[in-house]
C-alpha cells in the first residue's frame, strides 16, 4: 500500500478513478497555526486503472509513429529520457521524480520559472519546428484564455518533416503537451511550449510536474469533482510484473474503496519504496519552511517533512505554516514578483540526510495528527470498521471459485514450466559460455606459448647481436685509445719544443730590449748633437743674412768698373747665394 501526499514524499502512486480522488480532501489545520496540505491514496492487493483522456487520445498514435522510426531516429529521442522510467513506480516527489526521469542534462536546483519577457508563441514554435511564420500562425488556435496548436498539425510534421532532429523535437513537444501537461484536449498549450523551449538550458521540470499535479488535486478538492493531472506507468513499462500479472479487482464497489480509505490504518501502509536509495531529502528553500514549486500555469508549495516515514525516517511534527497560502495562478499584477522570489529561493536549498530506521512517529506527532481536521472526508467509523480484506472481498460463485482455482494452478504450472525452461536455457547458455571460455583459454594459452617461444628466440638473437656490437665497439675504442696515446706523445714533444722556443724567445727579447735601450740612448745623443748643429747653422745663417745685407750696401757704395769692384760684386753674389740657401735653416 502506498501513501500519496501533497506536501510530502510518496512511496508509490496508485491509479484510482477520478470520482474517488475528487471527493478526497486535503486541507488540514490545527489551533497552533500549523497547516498541512495532502491527499492520501492507498494500494493493497488490487491494481487500479486511471487514465487521462488526452493520454488515451495520443497513446496509439505515438506508438504507431514510434514503431515506424528507425534506430537512428530513436536514438535522437533518447535525449528526452524523462519518459523512460526504468524499474521503479511513479511517485510525485522531487527526489523520486529525479530518480525516475534519470536525465543527465538536468541541473537539480536549476528549476523552470516563467520569465517576465518571453518570446512569442509563434517564435518559439518556429525555433522548435523549423517552419515558417505563415505556416505556424495559420495553425495557432485560441482555446479559452490560452493559445495552442493542434495535435493534427504536429502529427503531420512528425510524419513528413525532412529534418530528423526537428521531427524528434516535435514528437517530444507533443508528449509534453498532450500527456505530461494536458490543457485542451488534442492541443499543445503555449505554456508547455515555453517549458519545452527552456529545456535546452538544462533546467529540471520535476518541480513543474509536481506543481501542476498538486494544483489539480487542490482544484478537485475545492470543486468536489474534476480531473487530476497525474502520470503513471503503462503496464508494458511497469516494473511491478507480479501485480500486472495478478487478477485485477475491477468489480469491487466504489463504496468499499471509499470506506477502505476512510478507515486506513498506519499498519496497512508500505512507507518507503524498496527501489528508492536513501539519500538527501530536499525539505526547504530559502526562508520557507517547505518547498515552493513553480508550474507552467501556477505555483504551489509542499512539505516533504510531513511524511518522513516514506523516506524511512522517524516522523515528527513538521513546520507547515503558510503552506495553504502558497498556491497562486499566473494571473494578476504581482504574480511575476512572486515567481522571481520563489525562483531565487531555489538558490538556497536545504537538504536532510538521516539514518534509515523502521518507520516510527514521535508522541508529539501522534497528538498533533489526532487534532487535525479534514473538511471533505467524514471521520472514520470505528464501529463499522472492517479489515481491508473484507472491503476488497467479492463473493464469487462456485463455478467462478473452481475456475479461479484452475486458473491459479494453471498459472503456477505455467510459471513453473517457464521457470524450468528459463533455467534450462540459462544452463545451456552457461555450458556454451563455459565451452567458449575453455576454447578461448586454450587458444590464449597456445598463443601465449607461441609468443613466449618467439620472445625467447628474439631475446637470444638480440643478446647475440648486442654481444657482437659490444665487441666491435670495444675494438673501435681500443684503436681510438691507441691513436689518442700516440697523439698525446706527439703533443708532449710539441709542448717541450714550444717551451724551449719560448725560452729562446724570452732570452732574445731581453737582448733586444737592451739593444733597444742602447739605441734609444744613441738616438737621444744624436738628437742633442743635431739640435746644437741646427742652432749653430741658424746662427751662421743669420750671420750670412747679415752679410748679404752688408753686401748689398757695399755693392751700392762701390762701382763695378774697377777690378776690385768686380771681385767685390762676385763675392757679394756668392754671399747672396749663400743667403738664399741658408733661408731654409731659419
Amino acid at each position: 500500500m502506498d501513501v500519496y501526499t501533497k506536501g510530502e514524499s510518496m512511496a508509490r502512486v496508485s491509479k484510482l478513478p477520478s470520482s474517488i480522488l475528487g471527493r478526497m480532501g486535503d486541507t488540514m489545520c490545527t489551533p497552533c497555526r500549523q497547516e498541512s496540505y495532502g491527499i492520501y491514496v492507498a494500494r493493497s492487493h488490487a491494481w487500479f486503472q486511471y487514465s487521462v483522456s488526452a493520454l488515451d487520445t495520443g497513446k496509439g498514435c505515438y506508438k504507431e509513429i514510434w514503431d515506424q522510426w528507425g534506430n537512428e531516429t530513436k536514438q535522437l529521442f533518447y535525449a528526452y529520457s524523462c519518459f523512460t522510467f526504468g524499474e521503479v513506480d511513479l511517485v510525485p516527489t522531487v527526489e523520486e521524480y529525479t530518480a525516475l526521469l534519470r536525465c543527465p542534462r538536468f541541473q537539480v536546483d536549476k528549476i523552470y520559472s516563467r520569465a517576465a519577457n518571453v518570446p512569442t508563441f509563434w517564435k518559439k514554435l518556429m525555433t522548435i519546428t523549423g517552419m515558417s511564420k505563415q505556416w505556424i500562425t495559420a495553425r495557432i488556435k485560441e482555446k479559452g484564455e490560452c493559445k495552442c496548436i493542434s495535435w493534427d498539425a504536429l502529427k503531420g510534421l512528425i510524419l513528413t518533416h525532412p529534418d530528423e532532429t526537428k521531427k524528434v523535437d516535435v514528437f517530444a513537444l507533443s508528449l509534453y503537451g498532450l500527456m505530461v501537461f494536458p490543457r485542451a484536449l488534442g492541443y499543445v498549450d503555449e505554456a508547455t511550449t515555453d517549458l519545452f523551449h527552456r529545456l535546452s538550458k538544462k533546467v529540471t521540470f520535476v518541480p513543474a510536474i509536481l506543481a501542476e499535479t498538486f494544483r489539480s488535486l487542490g482544484t478537485c478538492r475545492k470543486a468536489g469533482v474534476g480531473r487530476v493531472i497525474c502520470w503513471v506507468f503503462f503496464e508494458d513499462y511497469s516494473p511491478l510484473k507480479d501485480i500486472v500479472a495478478s487478477t485485477k479487482r475491477v468489480d469491487v464497489p466504489e463504496e468499499n474503496w471509499i470506506a477502505l480509505l476512510q478507515n486506513l490504518q498506519s499498519k496497512d501502509v508500505e512507507w518507503r519504496a524498496p527501489w528508492m536509495i536513501p539519500g538527501e531529502i530536499l525539505y526547504r528553500c530559502g526562508n520557507f519552511d517547505w518547498v515552493p514549486l513553480l508550474g507552467i500555469w501556477g505555483a504551489i508549495g509542499y512539505a516533504p517533512l510531513l511524511v518522513l516515514r516514506q523516506f524511512g525516517l522517524r516522523q515528527f511534527v513538521p513546520a507547515t505554516h503558510g503552506l495553504t497560502q502558497s498556491e497562486f495562478a499566473y494571473r494578476g499584477a504581482d504574480y511575476k514578483k512572486r515567481v522571481g522570489e520563489i525562483s531565487s529561493t531555489w538558490n538556497k536549498t536545504c537538504r536532510l540526510k538521516g539514518v534509515v530506521i523502521s518507520p516510527a512517529t514521535t508522541p508529539e506527532y501522534v497528538e498533533w495528527r489526532g487534532r487535525r481536521i479534514n473538511d471533505n472526508i467524514s471521520e472514520p467509523s470505528v464501529e463499522g470498521a472492517r479489515s481491508m480484506e473484507e472491503y476488497l472481498q467479492v463473493m464469487p460463485s462456485e463455478l467462478e471459485i473452481v475456475k479461479q482455482e484452475f486458473e491459479r494452478k494453471n498459472l503456477e504450472l505455467e510459471k513453473r514450466i517457464a521457470k524450468l525452461e528459463e533455467e534450462k536455457m540459462y544452463l545451456s547458455l552457461d555450458i556454451n559460455v563455459q565451452k567458449m571460455e575453455v576454447e578461448k583459454e586454450r587458444k590464449e594459452k597456445r598463443k601465449i606459448e607461441e609468443d613466449r617461444d618467439d620472445l625467447k628466440e628474439h631475446y637470444k638473437k638480440a643478446q647475440e647481436k648486442k654481444f657482437q656490437e659490444m665487441q666491435s665497439r670495444n675494438l673501435a675504442l681500443e684503436e681510438e685509445n691507441e691513436g689518442l696515446k700516440s697523439k698525446v706523445t706527439e703533443l708532449g714533444r710539441s709542448l717541450r719544443w714550444h717551451r724551449s722556443l719560448d725560452y729562446k724567445l724570452e732570452t732574445q727579447e731581453d737582448y733586444l730590449k737592451g739593444e733597444l735601450h742602447q739605441s734609444r740612448g744613441q738616438v737621444k745623443e744624436r738628437d742633442h748633437v743635431m739640435g746644437e748643429a741646427i742652432t749653430q747653422i741658424r746662427e751662421v745663417a743669420e750671420y750670412v743674412q747679415d752679410l748679404v745685407v752688408r753686401a748689398n750696401v757695399l755693392s751700392l757704395m762701390c762701382g763695378l768698373s774697377s777690378d776690385i769692384g768686380q771681385e767685390l760684386a762676385l763675392l757679394l753674389d756668392r754671399v747672396k747665394t749663400l743667403g738664399i740657401r741658408v733661408k731654409a735653416y731659419l
